[in-house]
């Protein structure tokens, strides 16, 4: 994700984290599509610069970037991050989404997740970049996207901060 929200990012270039990972062009779309891998085959997918889902390993989401707002995983909810910034600091100010939140967030991301998945099996979306180059990496995709749509619970344990 680009240091400032304004930022646009070349996540096939500058994704280095993602080992593997595609640019998708999708019919009838002006954003596009990247999804990647890192080396532990936890998946990221940007569509466009947001919205942003990781999921960890297990196909459970660990963080998230929708609609200008950080996510986390706290393993039971999602914390919403806002950022405050001074001319000093920039602050992260915390806020658990409610039991009708989680569910509105859950319902948008299955359905963005499903999407993708749709385009990715119609042949609507198609690879434009890929690192490494010549990656055959749609069958990684779908069953990744699978294991996330299917993930139980779907939420990852609580990131822990850095000490």
């Amino acid at each position: 994700m680009a240091r400032n929200e304004a930022d646009r990012e070349d996540l096939i270039r500058e994704a280095v984290a993602l080992t593997e990972r595609a640019e998708f062009r999708i019919d009838g779309s002006v954003e596009l599509v990247t999804i990647g891998f890192r080396t532990t085959k936890a998946m990221s997918v940007f569509i466009g610069q947001d919205p942003v889902y990781q999921f960890d390993p297990e196909g459970r989401l660990r963080r998230a970037f929708v609609d200008g707002f950080l996510y986390r995983s706290q393993h039971s909810t999602l914390a919403r991050m806002i950022r405050e910034r001074t001319e000093t600091q920039t602050l992260l100010v915390r806020t658990d989404l409610t039991e009708s939140e989680l569910a509105d967030f859950r319902s948008r991301m299955r359905s963005a997740l499903q999407d993708l998945q749709q385009s990715i099996r119609s042949g609507s979306a198609v690879i434009s970049r890929s690192v490494p180059p010549d990656l055959d990496i749609v069958p990684q995709v779908l069953s990744a996207i699978e294991f996330a749509l299917s993930a139980s619970p779907w939420l990852s344990s609580e990131i822990r901060r850095r000490g």
